[in-house]
């Protein structure tokens, strides 16, 4: 009788200890279920558009789905976000649209294995300079100290093209200044460190800065004679126009030359994950608009208008498609 006690009991115990085996299992598989999943962004440098669009983004985005948990990884700009996705450091990146458009294409690298998510804002380009500068034209500026981004910066490609769009050089005809953040370049402006400032976009950051400031701001377009000839040489901008009152003090729309923004995904991102992504964008997009002039221009119908749909990830697709927006 011993024997059969000492039998069931050890045959008890492996039964209790089987059940709270497969307890402990099921508890952490349906913990690993409802973790958010960890999307990594690729933003820029403190002070600059990128940055603070980022910011409110990954906000918009994790308040809109709670499945997903987006981070953000700063970044020297869209020349360190591009080649951060292909080693699948970051899973999506913010990059400006020449850079992307140099990646894509491949021109003078190889091309870039990376897909669409969606477009951000367009980047039509000028120079600011304070209110009470005397330049009124970017030929003024020429031989002055003049700061056109940071070393990482896709504005720094736009700049260089608009420049030698109407035969300018920033290398050889200005001296220029290469910033080592974005939020150094305002300062730089306001403190006369340099004569004005390159950038681009609608609420920028760096424009915002000097057109806030006590002394104000002007800004310096390409002319529309200039415009002619960048477009000419560099076909691939497109002319884009910032609406009046923008900025503080901008009483008249201006007109210049740029690309759309985009965010791209890494190579081999999970289509759900970026389906849920551009759900939760979309869903969210009235209160990005809320926190940001630019959110306004992140849309579907502007996503699917200036992007090829063989460059749009699948899983982007696959929500536009069951809105009815795309076949």
């Amino acid at each position: 009788m011993q024997h059969l006690f000492i039998s069931s009991r050890k045959t008890y115990l492996i039964i209790i200890t089987a059940l709270l085996c497969a307890a402990l299992l099921w508890s952490k598989s349906t913990r690993a279920e409802t973790q958010p999943t960890k999307v990594l962004l690729g933003t820029a440098t403190k002070g600059g558009g990128f940055q603070l669009f980022g910011q409110n983004l990954i906000e918009v985005i994790n308040a809109t789905d709670t499945s997903l948990k987006v981070e953000e990884m700063p970044s020297r700009g869209s020349k360190q976000n591009l080649p951060f996705l292909e080693q699948g450091k970051i899973d999506i990146g913010l990059v400006e649209g020449n850079a992307a458009r140099q990646a894509l294409d491949g021109i003078g690298r190889a091309v870039a294995n990376l897909k669409v998510l969606t477009v951000m804002y367009p980047n039509p380009g000028m120079f600011v300079v304070r209110a009470d500068s005397p330049y009124k034209r970017i030929d003024d500026l020429k031989s002055k100290p003049v700061a056109i981004g940071t070393r990482a910066s896709g504005l720094r490609i736009l700049g260089n093209d608009v420049l030698s769009g109407i035969g300018l050089n920033a290398e050889r005809d200005f001296q220029q200044v290469i910033l080592n953040k974005a939020a150094e370049g305002p300062r730089f402006v306001l403190e006369k460190k340099v004569e004005a400032l390159w950038g681009a976009g609608i609420g920028w950051p760096g424009f915002v800065k000097v057109a806030d400031s006590a002394v104000g701001a002007h800004f310096i377009p390409p002319s529309s004679a200039e415009i002619k000839l960048i477009l000419a040489k560099h076909p691939h901008l497109k002319k884009m126009s910032i609406p009046a009152g923008t900025y503080k003090g901008q009483q008249a729309q201006i007109d210049s030359v740029g690309l759309w923004s985009l965010i791209l995904v890494r190579p081999d991102m999970d289509a759900d994950t970026v389906y849920r992504l551009t759900r939760a964008i979309h869903q969210g997009s009235t209160m990005l608009v809320k926190r940001l002039k630019q959110g306004r221009y992140t849309t579907i119908e502007n996503t699917i208008y200036q992007v090829p749909a063989t460059r749009l990830h699948a899983g982007a697709v696959r929500y536009f498609r069951e809105l009815g927006l795309m076949k």
